[in-house]
């Protein structure tokens, strides 16, 4: 099992107060993890990816192990300790503005 944290307003879209924890069958990738995470919480659908490309939205970011890994190849392996459940894998709400 992974351990996904959400940001705190998709955290109340889907109703959970921690981490989501999530069960990857083969290689732990982003595109392994968005894929579940859509498939187990439907709502979160064209929330992180675009619904159409599947790309990363653009004020989001992913990390693993303290390492931005927002602009990763999708189908790359995230880091072991992630893939192992020791580490979270962070969905994170960036802010822009001046």
């Amino acid at each position: 099992m992974i351990q996904v944290v959400l940001p705190a307003h998709l955290r109340s879209l889907v109703g959970v107060n921690g981490a989501v924890a999530l069960e990857i069958k083969g290689q732990v990738t982003q595109r392994a993890v968005l894929d579940a995470i859509e498939a187990s919480y439907p709502m979160l659908c064209g929330t992180i990816r675009d619904r159409a490309t599947r790309e990363r939205r653009a004020f989001v970011r992913f990390f693993a192990c303290g390492q931005d890994v927002s602009h990763e190849l999708q189908d790359s392996p995230l880091p072991e300790a992630v893939a192992a459940g020791r580490e979270p894998f962070l969905i994170v709400g960036a802010i822009a503005g001046g």
